[in-house]
């Protein structure tokens, strides 16, 4: 991976330019289950990133390590595993754990993805039914080899919820978050795949969540609710959508330490969960596998905000565009090899940096994975 970044109006903490270049390598395991009525067996996931081109004063974009001095680790590493326990469809997990919950998901935008240590109950006994409950006591951040504790307040994170399809074109779901001495989180979303034709569809996705703080010493005063929808059009080898946010309250949007928030405008920069944003979002995707050429996709997307309170402001402005020009090798030794080209432009109002610097920025990533048994 390599990622540059430009701050337009001349400094990044004290950087008008930084540039990274990296390799991570990543190894997962996962077992069968013992025979018997509870069947056991563990995970592994071993990570290690090695900085190709970097130094103090020039390295950016949280994709390594960086030391009190301000050099870059040349490397850095994280071995987890994960016991597992399996009756008729439910599954526990105790141990390394990368959920993908509206109210808890660990991140993936970097060099390598973070983790959280904990439990995880996921029940599928119900047909279209899935049930998950668990508790998540650390993390680990995508650019750190070690565990962390949420905060010298905040112990641990609670979840419980679940998901039900009703048909392959709805499902429903609700989650509960309890960021301990923190905030409580309340989720609802519905999706609806609307078939109109041979190779046309309407998506709808539909998200509202609810938090309130439980101590506003913790993370500050927090009582928002947050409504969005995404609207997509799928037209053969074309996709168009269109979406909106309103975020009303006090505070910002506030997710787990080390994740990233369940957001239709979880873009590249920026996340548009300020306080009191409201953000309109137009995408567009394309699969040139329509014009012979299967493996090459390509995406772009514009998100608008406004009406972000910060402390510099109670109308602030920002807007991103991000670009991705994707291929994938279809045959081949060197089959599944994926190059990953993404340029983002992002610009704000608030000369105070609280919803981010002006910033051009390039990306580069180059993936393959290797089946090993």
């Amino acid at each position: 991976m390599y990622l540059n970044r430009d701050a337009r109006d001349g400094t990044i903490s004290g950087q008008s330019y930084g540039e990274t270049w990296a390799q991570g390598f990543i190894a997962k395991f996962e077992s069968g289950y013992t025979g018997g009525p509870i069947g056991f067996g563990v995970d592994a996931i071993g990570m290690l990133g090695i900085k190709l081109d970097s130094s103090k004063g020039n390295t950016i974009g949280n994709m390594l390590p960086v030391g009190a001095d301000g050099v870059p680790d040349d490397e850095y590493s994280e071995l987890g595993l994960t016991a597992k326990a399996r009756v008729s469809k439910t599954e526990l997990k105790v141990g390394t754990l990368q959920p993908l919950l509206p109210v808890a998901q660990y991140n993936n935008t970097r060099l390598l993805p973070g983790t959280y240590t904990g439990g995880m109950l996921t029940s599928q006994e119900i047909a279209g039914l899935t049930l998950n409950a668990g508790r998540l006591t650390e993390f680990n951040a995508r650019d750190s080899s070690n565990n962390e504790e949420f905060a010298s307040n905040i112990d641990n994170f609670d979840f419980a919820g679940g998901s039900y399809a009703f048909n392959q074109q709805l499902t429903a779901s609700y989650y509960y978050g309890d960021y301990d001495n923190a905030y409580q989180q309340h989720f609802g979303g519905l999706v609806y795949k609307l078939p109109l034709g041979e190779g046309l569809s309407l998506t709808s996705d539909l998200r509202y969540f609810n938090t309130q703080d439980q101590d506003d010493e913790a993370l500050g005063l927090i009582d928002n609710d947050m409504y969005q929808g995404m609207f997509t059009l799928a037209v053969g080898a074309h996709k168009f959508g269109a979406g909106y946010q309103s975020l009303s309250g006090d505070g910002n949007f506030p997710f787990i330490a080390g994740g990233d928030p369940f957001s239709i405008n979880l873009v590249t920069y920026q996340t548009f969960t300020t306080q009191e944003t409201d953000a309109w979002q137009v995408r567009y995707d394309y699969d040139f596998a329509s014009l012979g050429v299967p493996g090459l996709t390509f995406m772009t997307r514009y998100v608008n905000g406004d009406n972000i309170d910060t402390a510099a402001s109670d109308d602030g402005k920002a807007w991103e565009r991000d670009s991705d020009l994707v291929y994938t090798l279809q045959s081949g030794s060197l089959k599944g090899l994926r190059f990953h080209l993404r340029n983002v432009t992002y610009r704000a109002s608030d000369v105070s940096g609280t919803v981010g610097r002006d910033v051009d920025e390039n990306r580069v990533i180059i993936s393959y994975t290797l089946p090993l048994l």
